[in-house]
């Protein structure tokens, strides 16, 4: 019967995959974690070498079915930490990006909706050169299309119809936004077109898709006040590496404008300190160079210098826990912004990073900006994009504004 002490384990000669532990180690003190759950995760790798050399397991034979008989072994003695299927799929992933193991093949049982969206996806990122977050999002909206149309059984294009996708369109409508709506009708036809140019299809359905109506300039840009954003700065707590990132983030926000995945998207070679620039990555692979205010460029130095965890990443902004890595998406920056407010005991009606943006933009034209000069600031395309601020030029639309018939104007 085999022992269950696993934690003497590293002191016995190495096993198959003794060789390649040091690289793991290597990878994770890279990732930032502390040096406790550091060691508790190469402590696991000795184990799992040690009970593939009992078994005559070689490492070329290592995959996800073996880690798993070997968490099971693990769980049934007592040794089950709940990081550990975590740790040992990064090791794996590890062990393939050396060439030690092979990648799975491709799954041949797939789903009859995976096999149909595949090639799809494949023409967003090749013909249509979308970005993944956008490519992901279309993926996501057609096949919820499919399911709901198809359910798990076998999808068969050429069954659709107009009336399939009026219905469609109908259940979204009651449950996500217009500009959400929008994001669906443009994911189907797109997907219809597809559809129809590879002859899946014998009619253009994309144009039974039915318009969203969201008009243009029908709502009013939200935005803070000055002091309310100055308030929000405040709540940062700069003695902690967190605050500091916080406070920097805030800070690109409300002074220069950016958007989130602009801020995601930072690396530290896109400062240049000598200039006291910023390359600003934009939307549609559009870069721009941001003059760096004095208190930007001074919030940006401490927390690079003094917060900002030492790891290989060149994303200025980090997780605050390992594995130290860029931040994910732009939902993280969003996510920034609402604890600021929650900690100012601030509670707009739109709580995401653009209301700082918008605020900017509400401040310089209160200051005398006109849209144009708005439209470069924010690094628009279009000038009309800038005219939805026009509405909160209060005097401006004052001076516009028209008696009431048989009454007096003030």
């Amino acid at each position: 019967m085999e022992s269950g002490h696993f934690q003497g384990s590293q002191h016995q000669p190495a096993g198959p995959l003794g060789r390649h532990i040091a690289g793991f180690r290597e990878l994770i003190e890279k990732q930032g974690y502390p040096r406790s759950t550091a060691n508790r995760k190469i402590r696991l790798v000795i184990d799992l070498d040690q009970w593939l050399k009992r078994r005559g397991i070689e490492a070329t034979d290592y995959d996800e079915n073996w880690a798993t008989v070997f968490l099971d072994y693990r769980s049934e003695r007592g040794y089950c930490c709940r990081g550990d299927p975590t740790t040992l799929r990064v090791f794996l992933s590890h062990m393939r990006e050396a060439g030690v193991l092979p990648y799975p093949a491709a799954d041949i049982n797939q789903s009859p909706l995976d096999r149909t969206t595949n090639d799809f996806a494949l023409h967003l990122v090749t013909e249509r050169a979308l970005k993944p977050v956008t490519s992901n999002i279309y993926l996501f909206e057609v096949r919820r299309f499919l399911s709901h149309r198809f359910g798990t059984g076998s999808i068969l294009l050429d069954k659709l119809s107009s009336h399939d996708i009026s219905r469609f369109m109908l259940c979204r409508a009651r449950t996500v936004s217009p500009r959400g709506l929008r994001l669906t009708a443009s994911a189907l036809r797109s997907f219809l077109r597809f559809a129809y140019q590879r002859g899946d299809i014998s009619f253009d359905l994309a144009n039974s898709i039915p318009p969203v109506a969201n008009w243009r300039f029908s709502g009013v840009p939200k935005y803070l006040a000055p002091e309310q954003i100055e308030e929000l700065l405040q709540t940062c707590d700069r003695g902690t590496s967190v605050g500091q990132r916080d406070f920097a983030i805030l800070l690109l926000l409300a002074r220069l404008g950016l958007r989130a995945g602009e801020v995601v998207h930072m690396r530290l070679d896109d400062i240049d300190w000598d200039t006291g620039e910023l390359l600003v990555r934009g939307k549609a692979s559009r870069e721009d160079r941001l003059p760096i205010p004095r208190d930007v460029g001074k919030a940006l130095a401490t927390y690079i210098r003094h917060g900002r965890p030492r790891c290989s990443s060149r994303h200025i902004f980090l997780r605050s826990k390992a594995p130290r890595r860029g931040l994910a998406n732009s939902v993280c920056i969003c996510n920034v912004v609402r604890k600021a407010l929650g900690r100012a005991g601030l509670d707009p009606s739109f709580k995401g990073s653009h209301l700082l943006r918008h605020s900017l933009a509400t401040r310089m034209l209160r200051g005398g900006a006109t849209l144009a000069e708005i439209g470069t600031i924010l690094r628009h395309r279009l000038p009309n994009t800038t005219e939805i601020y026009a509405k909160v030029d209060l005097s401006a639309l004052r001076a516009l504004a028209q008696p009431w018939p048989g009454g007096r104007y003030e």
